[in-house]
């Protein structure tokens, strides 16, 4: 610490404790080397700060006049301080982000290479999981942050969201292809493979939001694996659009005649909290992700 900053705190923590003993004790001094800080601002300033005797020491009326402006370049620093430690923090750490498979695969790699160029000692770690476990892990402390899929089950702080469209996706060549928009009820007159995700499935909560009951034949936890079963003629299927951006499989998509689409939300814990990395980070995810 500067030598001047310090004989500012020690004029500052004598008159705050009432006494040398105790702001000895507040800044690891001894009681002369607090003394003696405080004699050599008053010789550099030409001016008496405290008034000395046995019961203790009193602040003068010039020392009370300087006081505010001490208090300011005081915190001003320690403020200084808490900012660089911040910033020499980020340069090295670990954030920890929480997705699911398609934002993981389409989204982080563009988000962390740009991060990654400014500062480029943090590491990350990736955690793919349904979305219920990645909401867990976000209020449990397990994950720094993350991307999942309203509505979300507890309480966590939504930083951006994002609007991803469901589509009907077919086999090449499929009658349906026709259609420039599906309507709903269609889908029930052919065979149709579910992607399901345990409870967290937002192709079944718009079906069920519709009233619609198709005839399931096929259900995977892996898009991929709907995609390839439908590329093979096996049936129809509901895919968020993000998972269709750069799929490898000969499918053919049409919108819906409905509101159909799910709702993606990169989340924390507490913003307000997060380490500098973190809320840094979340600087370069920003809402125009999509």
């Amino acid at each position: 610490m500067d030598t001047n900053i310090q004989k500012l705190k020690a004029f500052v923590k004598t008159i705050d404790s009432g006494s040398f003993t105790r702001a000895a004790e507040l800044l690891s001094y001894s009681q002369s080397g607090i003394s003696h800080m405080i004699r050599d601002l008053e010789d550099e300033w030409g001016m008496a700060l405290l008034d000395r005797d046995r019961s203790g020491v009193r602040i003068t009326s010039d020392g009370t006049k300087i006081l505010p402006y001490v208090r300011d370049i005081c915190d001003g620093y320690d403020r200084l301080q808490m900012q660089l430690d911040e910033m020499r923090g980020i340069q090295r750490g670990l954030i920890r982000i929480g997705s699911f498979s398609s934002a993981a695969s389409l989204w982080l790699p563009e988000i962390i290479t740009g991060f990654k160029e400014d500062y480029p000692d943090v590491e990350f770690e990736i955690s793919l999981g349904s979305y219920t476990d990645i909401e867990a892990g976000v209020m449990d402390g397990t994950l720094d942050c993350a991307f999942t899929v309203l509505p979300l089950r507890g309480d966590p702080e939504v930083l951006y969201r994002y609007t991803d469209e469901l589509l009907l996706v077919m086999p090449e060549g499929h009658p349906l292809e026709s259609e420039k928009t599906v309507e709903p009820e269609k889908i029930l007159e052919y065979p149709f493979l579910l992607s399901k995700i345990g409870k967290d499935s937002e192709v079944q909560r718009f079906l069920d939001s519709m009233w619609l009951k198709p005839e399931v034949v096929f259900t995977s936890w892996d898009d991929y694996v709907i995609m390839s079963m439908i590329e093979k003629g096996m049936g129809i299927s509901i895919l968020p659009s993000m998972i269709l951006e750069r799929t490898p499989y000969n499918v053919s998509t049409r919108p819906i005649a409905a509101s159909a689409y799910r709702e993606i939300a990169f989340i924390v814990r507490d913003h307000k909290r997060a380490s500098i990395a973190v809320r840094r980070f979340a600087e370069y995810v920003g809402p125009g992700t999509p």
